[in-house]
């Protein structure tokens, strides 16, 4: 072997050597919370803002537009919350133009992405509570399969329901679970052979979220329109109201109670 070889052969065993695996040992972690706010406006990049002009007008033009106003600020939480109160009441409102009448409706937690400030409300607001593709959707359950139902959402500490509902939910020893205790429809005792019409969401129809007995509905009605997708929905329940010079507003009022 040539002293070429030799020098080629050893540099490639020294090269396989680096790249050879190493272990390591996790001594110590560090976080930092970073506030961006308007100091990093104070110095803005011209080039950047000039480059980003024509794609922030196409996005404001769309995302701008104000649909309406809410009278406070509004969040989604557990079991109860104005926001989850309002976005089932909207899936009821919404009916009529799908020639329904459903005794009530669910809307998930899960798929409340953000909140409503008081004041207006712009398209761009809308999408940010409700970015999914999920659609409205109505179908048939019996009372028996209403209570199933329910006894999903009390264990879930609670969903999105409509005005009529009425829950008492005590929660397990562990306060993560809840269990049904009472259950009413507008101030009536729920009639286990008897059949409810519902509105909710095609991804809950479909028995996701933990709630499998909307799976077990009946007479569905499932439209695929894009126009039928909850922001839209949403969108023209604030336009309705503003064209009545109406604020929307919705509060907590005990649709769900923890014992």
């Amino acid at each position: 072997m040539s002293i070429k070889h030799l020098f080629l052969s050893g540099m490639a065993l020294l090269t396989i050597a680096g790249c050879a695996p190493k272990h390591y040992q996790l001594a110590s972690v560090e976080r930092t919370r970073i506030i961006v706010d308007s100091r990093y406006d104070q110095h803005p990049d011209e080039a950047a803002a000039a480059f980003i002009a024509p794609y922030k007008r196409v996005n404001d033009s769309i995302m701008g537009p104000v649909v309406g106003q809410v009278a406070h600020n509004m969040h989604s939480k557990r079991p109860e919350s104005d926001l989850s109160n309002l976005l089932a009441d909207i899936l009821v409102w919404a009916a009529k133009d799908y020639n329904e009448q459903p005794v009530f409706g669910i809307y998930n937690m899960g798929g409340i992405r953000s909140d409503f400030t008081k004041g207006d409300v712009t398209y761009g607001n809308v999408l940010d509570v409700a970015p999914f593709e999920n659609k409205i959707c109505f179908l048939t359950l019996t009372g028996a399969q209403v209570l199933e139902l329910f006894q999903q959402i009390a264990y879930r500490r609670g969903e999105g329901v409509s005005k009529g509902v009425q829950l008492v939910v005590k929660m397990d020893a562990d306060g993560k679970h809840g269990q049904l205790v009472s259950a009413r429809l507008h101030g009536q005792e729920i009639d286990p052979a008897a059949e409810y019409r519902v509105t909710t969401l095609n991804y809950l129809r479909e028995g996701n979220d933990g709630m499998p007995a909307l799976k077990q509905g009946t007479n569905v009605v499932s439209p695929t329109e894009a126009s039928n997708n909850t922001r839209f929905l949403i969108m023209n329940y604030f336009k309705d109201h503003q064209a009545r010079g109406e604020v929307v507003d919705s509060q907590v009022e005990g649709r769900i109670t923890i014992q």
